[in-house]
């Protein structure tokens, strides 16, 4: 499957939820990304202890919403659970949720999970996802967006507005290497259920031709 492919592939959700006479697909659309938002809000409160840090289940739901929706869906449904927290709604981890995480360092990743979720669903809609090797290599790829906004938004909280002088070393033994360990493992999860869930998916559809 070349990178460079244009066409769009249907995606989980496609297949599994489908617009009806009752349920437009304008509210299908709306109700997927609410229920995408609500899952990563979910997942946010899943902590699983591990060296050298513990593993949260934030980002295996991202990339897992981002696949299952697809790309302009999983980012709204990211959006959508950012602007919940920052409105006061429990979804940020801890059960936590408050205008005043934007002074948070760890802020930038939650900005940068909706970039994530789009990625994800990019290789989603080329199929990538249906592979467990190439779905890991698309999901690794989604996984290290967040790092691209949280680490220099880290920075800036820390030494701008901190005052805590850190350097570039500083800021990456703080805020990414602790945590390369754990995004590979959700990564390998992801690939390991994304593929599974098109195996049940095809298999649902084949019963029901007979």
């Amino acid at each position: 499957m070349s990178l460079t492919a244009s066409a769009r592939r249907p995606v989980l959700t496609d297949l599994i939820a489908r617009p009806s006479a009752r349920l437009h697909a304008l509210a299908l659309d709306a109700a997927l990304v609410v229920a995408g938002a609500a899952f990563v809000a979910l997942l946010a409160q899943v902590e699983v202890p591990l060296w050298p840090v513990p593993i949260t289940g934030q980002t295996l739901a991202v990339v897992v919403v981002g696949a299952a929706l697809g790309a302009r869906r999983g980012a709204a449904a990211l959006t959508t659970y950012l602007l919940a927290g920052l409105a006061g709604l429990p979804v940020f981890a801890g059960f936590s949720g408050t205008i005043a995480a934007v002074a948070k360092p760890s802020f930038g990743f939650i900005i940068g999970f909706i970039g994530a979720a789009f990625v994800a669903g990019w290789f989603a809609e080329r199929a990538w996802d249906r592979r467990p090797l190439l779905a890991f290599v698309g999901f690794v790829a989604a996984s290290v967006i967040p790092f691209l906004f949280g680490v220099p938004y880290m920075a800036l909280i820390l030494n701008v507005f901190g005052g805590a002088g850190l350097n570039v070393a500083e800021i990456l033994d703080f805020g990414l290497w602790p945590f390369v360990l754990g995004g590979v493992i959700k990564a390998a999860l992801a690939a390991g259920l994304i593929p599974a869930a098109w195996l049940l998916v095809r298999a649902a559809e084949r019963r029901t031709r007979r």
